[in-house]
């Protein structure tokens, strides 16, 4: 067994958090990169399915605040990468929120609104947070991936910092996932349900000249994350449990890009003694050189598969965990420790060799998990005139006019 196999088969739990008075579906999680906070501590960021934040101390699992003020489904966390005190929200009400983790309770600091018609299934922060893009669900056939400048700086104005442009051509339906390059702050991969993975230099005048690739999963899209050493390679997890694997550095070579096709995780990933119901979602593994997609089952067991060229293979199963469906992780290289979370409203922190000094048993939420609920229905935010009268008012980005030597980090 190689040494990360070694070290994952040793993945204990450490820390489970308490319940609250509402259990909650726990959908996404970030982790601030050092201590952040009014404690100095490392802190964990949950989004909840009624539509709040939970933030934790990562190694205690303590409750140390909860963010309100969005009114639609929250797609997504984000901790800020120069300044662990800022934290991302972005939701289906059509806004991006930025919430200062040393005062919780208070208003978001700073409120980056969409345009009116504007319902954001996904979003993510580039490297060095300089810009925030949210893909949008699709209304009377218009999607929209939404620009802005993240600096946070106070505004005159109640409506907030204004959008610098919309990519609104390359997808046409709604974009579930945006990721930025882990160290490239101009490269940015879309996913969609339309099946597209799109891969964009938005340092480029157009969005036609930005569009550098695109690869098609033929399903809808359910994650993407940046894969391999330079992390130019993508792997596309899609709604119907299929996986695809892309190395970018193909692109100008005649070498085929794609890596690994895999329809059907769920009925050619061999798992002895077990069963896989869904994935999660994939990470690279900088010290073992490795892909790794993480899966599980309805009733909250946990795999970790190797991702290679011949296909997923079983590594080991985290055995005693959850309950029901697990709906995010983070993985964490400084100290090898593992966070999931889930739809029996728990978070766990797993460490190598750990043992668990909670007695808190494992509680179960009365709702349904189901892998179908991965999937959100799309609700209109808006009135069928709004969205007809708003959509003229976009502005199709153009990078040239946004000064980036000139952009420096947010801090508070």
């Amino acid at each position: 067994m190689e040494d990360f196999e070694g070290q994952f088969a040793t993945l204990s739990i450490a820390k489970r958090s308490e319940q609250t008075k509402d259990p909650t579906y726990l959908l996404d999680i970030d982790c601030s990169k050092t201590a952040a906070g009014a404690g100095n501590q490392q802190l964990v960021a949950v989004s909840c399915s009624n539509r709040s934040i939970h933030v934790y101390n990562k190694q205690t699992l303590g409750l140390v605040g909860q963010y309100s003020g969005h009114s639609g489904p929250i797609c997504g966390v984000r901790f800020a990468q120069t300044s662990d005190n800022l934290l991302f929200s972005a939701s289906g009400d059509g806004t991006v929120r930025c919430w200062d983790v040393r005062t919780p309770g208070i208003d978001a600091v700073q409120v980056f609104r969409g345009y009116p018609s504007n319902v954001f299934s996904s979003f993510d922060v580039n490297c060095s947070d300089l810009v925030i893009c949210a893909g949008t669900e699709k209304v009377h056939e218009d999607t929209f991936m939404v620009f802005w400048d993240a600096r946070v700086v106070k505004s005159n104005s109640t409506a907030g910092p204004q959008p610098l442009g919309v990519y609104s051509e390359s997808h046409n339906d709604d974009i579930t996932q945006v990721r930025f390059h882990p160290s490239k702050s101009d490269m940015v991969v879309s996913g969609s349900t339309d099946g597209l993975v799109n891969v964009f230099d938005i340092g480029t005048d157009t969005e036609d000249d930005a569009l550098l690739a695109t690869c098609n999963s033929d399903s809808s899209v359910s994650s993407i994350n940046w894969s391999g050493e330079q992390y130019d390679q993508i792997c596309c997890l899609t709604h119907d449990e299929g996986l695809f694997w892309w190395d970018l550095a193909q692109l100008e070579t005649e070498e085929p890009i794609t890596l690994l096709s895999v329809q059907d995780a769920r009925e050619t990933t061999e798992i002895q003694g077990g069963s896989l119901d869904y994935l999660i979602r994939g990470m690279y593994h900088e010290r073992a050189k490795k892909l790794v997609v993480v899966g599980g089952t309805n009733t909250g067991k946990l795999h970790l598969l190797d991702c290679r060229a011949e296909g997923l293979r079983h590594m080991c199963a985290l055995q005693d965990s959850h309950s029901a469906t697990v709906r995010c992780f983070h993985w964490h290289t400084g100290d090898d420790s593992l966070l999931t979370a889930g739809e029996d409203a728990q978070l766990l922190l797993w460490k190598p060799g750990a043992v668990e000094l909670s007695t808190a048993k494992k509680g179960l939420m009365k709702s349904a998990s189901s892998v179908q609920q991965k999937t959100r229905v799309h609700h209109p935010l808006i009135s069928e005139t709004e969205a007809n009268t708003s959509h003229r008012s976009y502005c199709h980005i153009s990078f040239r006019t946004f000064p980036f030597g000139l952009i420096f980090a947010p801090s508070l």
